[in-house]
């Protein structure tokens, strides 16, 4: 496409966007011959605490009462669940992961919004014929960051489809992904984005990155390391539907990765590991960086012919 005649994207969304996806967002408006034409906001979720969320600094008794309710789901996995909200208080803010409300993104201040209520069964979102009308007729593309598990006809509307990500290979890790990830100790991983099809985590590839975990301590510091990736991908995904010959990779079903279902993770023994690990990797994380600290010659220690650096640089 060119900048006259560009590739339109939609974009699906809860009430609220991620840092990452923001940033991923802004990202591909600077793509050349790219245009956002529409954002579809889900109107059956609705989040209060919204950019709330990003500066909580205490525990209040709405957590220990959300607490107790997620136990009874989440089981084991709570633990974990709890133990990222503990760093979060301590310190580890976790930027690529705070929200921000639809209505507050500078990127899509511009684009039209509309709102749907999707018809959900089993697990699975289908939008009314309204929305998948407006999206087929303005869009050559949408891009997922809501909405859950879609299937239906909002699949095929678009000339391109709908694209995803799976924050890991489809062709190892599809449902989990970050959580059996780690819990296995891999040393690299990759994050997917791929065209969907009524399937889980089973579309076709459209693009794929794989990076070190080298130096990913936690669970989340992968999730960290995984959404980087997705920020840059999101924009090089889209661009490939410019080229003529571009085909996604379809994947067989022998292909396809094992499923890690979520149920898993609520597991004590896989709870446990991720725990343990959660843990053992922030106590390395904050000696490396003492060590560190340790290491740096004080200002009085400098050779006189070392410049001096102000702070605020």
């Amino acid at each position: 496409m060119s900048a006259a005649n560009p590739t339109t994207v939609g974009v699906l969304t809860e009430a609220f966007l991620y840092e990452w996806q923001v940033r991923a967002i802004e990202r591909l408006r600077e793509q050349p011959g790219v245009e956002l034409s529409l954002v579809v906001q889900n109107a059956a979720n609705t989040d209060d605490e919204d950019e709330s969320w990003n500066s909580k600094d205490r525990l209040t008794l709405a957590d220990v009462r959300e607490f107790v309710g997620v136990s009874r789901k989440e089981r084991a996995w709570t633990f974990v669940l709890a133990e990222r909200t503990l760093g979060r208080l301590l310190g580890d803010e976790q930027p690529l992961w705070h929200r921000h409300s639809v209505e507050n993104v500078d990127a899509l201040a511009d684009i039209d919004r509309i709102e749907c209520t999707p018809v959900t069964a089993d697990g699975w979102n289908e939008l009314p014929d309204d929305a998948v009308d407006e999206l087929a007729e303005r869009c050559d593309i949408v891009v997922r960051f809501g909405f859950g598990l879609v299937r239906g006809d909002v699949l095929t509307a678009p000339e391109h489809g709908v694209v995803s990500f799976h924050p890991a290979d489809i062709r190892e890790y599809r449902g989990l992904g970050p959580p059996a990830i780690f819990h296995d100790g891999q040393a690299r991983a990759g994050s997917t984005l791929q065209r969907l099809d009524e399937s889980i985590d089973g579309g076709e590839i459209v693009a794929y990155e794989e990076v070190s975990l080298e130096d990913c301590y936690t669970l989340w510091d992968v999730f960290d390391r995984l959404a980087t990736v997705q920020i840059r991908l999101l924009a090089e995904g889209v661009g490939r539907f410019e080229e003529p010959t571009f085909e996604p990779e379809s994947v067989p079903d022998h292909r396809l990765g094992d499923f890690y279902y979520r149920k898993q993770r609520r597991s004590l023994p896989f709870a446990t590991r991720v725990l343990a690990k959660n843990v053992a990797g922030r106590v390395r994380k904050r000696l490396e960086r003492h060590e560190t600290a340790g290491e740096r010659p004080s200002p009085d220690s400098r050779p006189e012919t070392e410049p001096r650096i102000d702070a605020r640089e």
